[in-house]
């Protein structure tokens, strides 16, 4: 082979400034028009003839849809990739389903704050189609668009699921039940996740002392109202009291004793065995005297009220969050729920001063020449728990004073069995903040289990607390009325819509409530002061957040003449 000279070679290399093939800005290969594409992208079509721009004939655009917002793809052809998306759906728009179903003859209203939606297990777009449905609650995973609700299925449909973008709703911020003064040191921040690991298997507990009486509970409520009738709510003018702890007489006797460490009343023990169940604010006086530990509550304390539809998805609004209807504030809404609990309990008892149940000593915080008004009907019972462990050297009790409402004869044995008696209350089920709540008037009779585990989704904290009361009580029975407004727009008339008995223990066991988490709950936060130096300690559940705090605060706080904390509003009664 002859050499290549480099003459040859150089004479040989193209004219032209650039390498490689030519370029040319024909878009035709062989005759077909072409366009650059990814290896990643999908061909749903060879050619859109129908697209009027980036976003599509009807807006949606294919698959930029599918990513909420158009962003452009950083690969090679996605410019003009999405000229041949793949389609998520199929274009609804150009026709339309008859339906030739039968339809119901009872219609479901969906109105803004409660009712029923029907999804269909179907495709479930915009029209209701498919095999069989489900009935689903408004409030719970319904669908809500711009202040009223949507019968749209949820999954492959374009109705709006309850969640969806709800993490950019403004946090609430609601208002601690006492003020956190400056000179207050924060000594533990407890977390509800850390609390609800605890567990401490206790006994049912042993009866000290007795005190006060019971009437007969009137078996009348439970039968249902007549047709076309209501019971109202009547207002009875009695003395219940609510003693604090380190303020009752009997348990300052028991502490000289020293029958028991922990002392404390029922309604703040369920408060804190509850704790990981609550949302609003809330807080426990800690008085540690020697080796004694005290929890109290506070004058005018939110402990004493009843709150309603505290865990509800969309719980009820203060005024500056929106609402303009003055009774349905929560605080309204706690003060008329606290007004329905003292008049049922009253109400649905047989007075009679021949046929009574008189514990072993009259009420101890009844004073005849003081008191006009004559007592209600209640019992106190001192119980002692022990909350010991196998390591302790020492034994550690507690004792609570728990209280009974009424007592009743069994049908079958003729032995009296003790009553607790609470009451649930319904302001509007269509209104802000009542959770999609039932209309308990139409559906209390014919769908009264959903309509309390619809309450026990709403209420509970409440609930638990009262099954912890009962439970605490060892009361046979825990009886639950149902009250409603006489008219949704006034919160001053009521009528009793129907009553309904629950096993204490079995209702616990409804509500997935774990007591020995309580008791483990009250063990570890007495750990903690016992560990400390003698004084007073505050217990405050965080407005904002599932934690609770722990702060050391001056031995005069919450003294006579200063006004700490949010309690009970102006204009109430608190006998203590």
């Amino acid at each position: 082979m002859a050499p290549i000279s480099l003459a040859d070679v150089v004479s040989a290399l193209p004219s032209d400034e650039s390498w490689g093939p030519s370029t040319t800005s024909d878009t035709l290969v062989d005759g077909v028009p072409y366009a650059a594409y990814s290896k990643g992208d999908k061909l749903g079509r060879m050619a859109d003839w129908t697209s009027e721009g980036k976003d599509g004939r009807d807006g949606r655009g294919g698959r930029q849809q599918y990513n909420r917002n158009y962003r452009d793809q950083q690969v090679y052809g996605a410019g003009t990739s999405s000229l041949f998306a793949v389609q998520v759906a199929e274009d609804e728009s150009s026709f339309s389903v008859v339906d030739n179903t039968r339809t119901s003859t009872k219609t479901r209203g969906f109105g803004r704050g409660g009712g029923t939606i029907f999804r269909g297990r179907g495709r479930g777009g915009r029209d209701q189609r498919g095999g069989r449905g489900t009935f689903q609650r408004v409030g719970g995973r319904g669908g809500q668009q711009n202040g009223y609700y949507d019968n749209r299925g949820a999954r492959g449909g374009r109705g709006r699921r309850f969640g969806w973008k709800d993490y950019d709703k403004p946090q609430r911020n609601r208002d601690s039940s006492v003020n956190i003064k400056p000179d207050w040191q924060m000594l533990e921040e407890i977390d509800f996740n850390r609390l609800a690991k605890l567990n401490l298997e206790t006994s049912a507990g042993e009866d000290i002392d007795t005190y006060g009486f019971l009437y007969y509970y009137d078996r009348s409520y439970d039968k249902p109202p007549v047709k076309n009738t209501e019971r109202k709510l009547n207002v009875v003018d009695r003395i219940a009291y609510n003693v604090t702890t380190s303020s009752d007489p009997i348990i300052q006797e028991l502490a000289e004793k020293d029958e028991a460490t922990i002392f404390a009343t029922d309604n703040i023990l369920s408060m804190l065995m509850c704790a990981p169940r609550s949302v609003y604010s809330w807080d426990i006086v800690i008085t540690r005297h020697g080796n004694k530990i005290y929890l109290d509550k506070r004058d005018n304390s939110s402990l004493d009220m009843v709150s309603v539809n505290e865990n509800a998805a969309d719980a009820p609004l203060e005024a500056s969050e929106g609402n303009k209807e003055t009774i349905n504030f929560p605080t309204a809404l706690a003060l008329e729920a606290t007004f329905i609990n003292h008049n049922f309990a009253n109400q649905t008892v047989m007075e009679s001063e021949t046929s009574k149940y008189d514990m072993s000593h009259d009420n101890p915080f009844y004073n005849p020449s003081e008191e006009t008004e004559p007592l209600a009907s209640k019992a106190y019972k001192y119980r002692r728990f022990d909350l010991s462990l196998e390591k302790d050297e020492d034994p550690l009790h507690l004792i609570v004073r728990t209280e009974l409402d009424a007592v009743v004869k069994n049908n079958i044995s003729g032995e009296d069995q003790f009553l607790t008696l609470k009451a649930l209350n319904e302001f509007d089920h269509k209104a802000q903040g009542s959770g999609g709540a039932l209309d308990w008037r139409t559906k209390l009779t014919s769908q009264r289990g959903a309509v309390v585990a619809t309450e026990m989704k709403n209420n509970s904290c409440k609930l638990a607390r009262w099954t912890v009361q009962s439970i605490l009580a060892k009361a046979d029975m825990m009886k639950l009325g149902f009250v409603s407004r006489a008219t949704p727009k006034s919160n001053e008339r009521h009528v009793i819509l129907g009553v309904v008995g629950y096993d204490p223990r079995k209702f616990a066991e409804q509500m997935n409530l774990n007591l020995a988490n309580g008791w483990g709950i009250v063990r570890t936060i007495v750990d903690m002061c016992l560990k400390m130096d003698e004084g007073k300690y505050v217990l405050v559940k965080d407005p904002n957040k599932p934690l609770l705090r722990l702060y050391q605060v001056p031995a005069d706080t919450f003294e006579e003449g200063e006004e700490d904390g949010e309690g009970i509003p102006e204009g109430v009664e608190d006998d203590e």
